[in-house]
Order: structure tokens, then sequence, then C-alpha cells
């Protein structure tokens, strides 16, 4: 299963490029292993619309396409807050029913439009702050990082309960 990290914006160099690309180095190889296939990023510019509507519209049209023929996962603020073990395990049973691919999404400065909140799979929540796109899809490549290590049984994600991997 083929993973993409779709965003809306620019990741400028920088620490917090830095930060993804770790996570992102870590998770390839895992990912492989666990018998998922390739991991992609893909950013797309933020559309110059005059209005907050009319740019959620414009970024959702050059988002779906690329999202065609899989899971889709959209990062929002209406979303669920899922656990990472929920994460992991919804990835994993997404693999073994032979989905070909999941695709994440993080919308713009403006969030997402509705089209694109009502195809997606799982709509997820990191809560209801406001965060920088930047920090978002360095939380979003981590959890990925985080949910590969859960299905490996690898011993990087405690819970905080005692019932992690190793427990």
């Amino acid at each position: 299963m083929k993973i993409s990290l779709v965003a809306v914006g620019r990741m400028k160099a920088g620490p917090e490029r830095d930060l993804a690309d770790r996570y992102r180095d870590r998770l390839e190889p895992l990912a492989r292993g666990l018998g998922f296939g390739t991991f992609e990023a893909i950013e797309l510019a933020e559309d110059r619309a005059r209005s907050e509507a009319a740019r959620r519209e414009a970024e959702t049209a050059a988002i779906l396409p690329r999202v065609a023929g899989g899971e889709l996962v959209v990062f929002d603020e209406r979303g669920l807050t899922a656990t990472s073990v929920a994460f992991a395990e919804q990835l994993g049973a997404w693999r073994d029913a032979g989905r070909p691919k999941v695709s994440l999404v993080i919308g713009g400065p403006d969030g997402l439009d509705a089209a694109c909140r009502e195809r997606a799979s799982l709509c997820v929540s990191f809560g209801r702050l406001t965060m920088p796109h930047q920090i978002v899809r360095i939380l979003v490549v981590e959890q990925l990082y985080r949910a590969m290590t859960i299905l490996a049984g690898h011993p990087y994600h405690r819970d905080g309960e005692g019932k992690g991997p190793g427990s």
C-alpha cells in the first residue's frame, strides 16, 4: 500500500523540514518491512483567490485528483481525536484488505473544503488549537512513523497505561 502525504503549502529549509525528514527517513524502511509501499510527499501551492471559500475550493480541486483510488485521511480540527494505536490499526487494516494506497491530506491556512472532508475515509484532529502547517506536517509524519512502530511491536510507542508494546 502506497502512502502519500499531500499538503497545501511549501515546507522551507530549516529545523521543521529537518525534523520532518528525520521521521520520514525512519518511516520508510520500517514501512517497507511491514508490507507498506513507497512514501511520497506532495506539496501543492496555496491558492491566491480573494475569498477563503474560493481558496479552499481551488485547493480541494488540486487535492482530489492526487488522492483518487485509495483511502483518504484528512487532518482537520473538526475531525476525531483518535489514539495512535487506533490510527495504526486502521492503517494495518487497510493494508491487510489490499487497499492500493492511503493519502493523508493537510489543507492550507484556510482549512479544507467540505468536499474534501466528505470524501475522507477518516478525518483526524490534533485538537482545536490552531497550529502552523509545518508543525502539523511534522506531527503527521511522526504519527505515521509511530503507527509503523506499533504495527511492528517496536517499543517506541508508550501509551502511559503500561499497555504499550513490550509490556
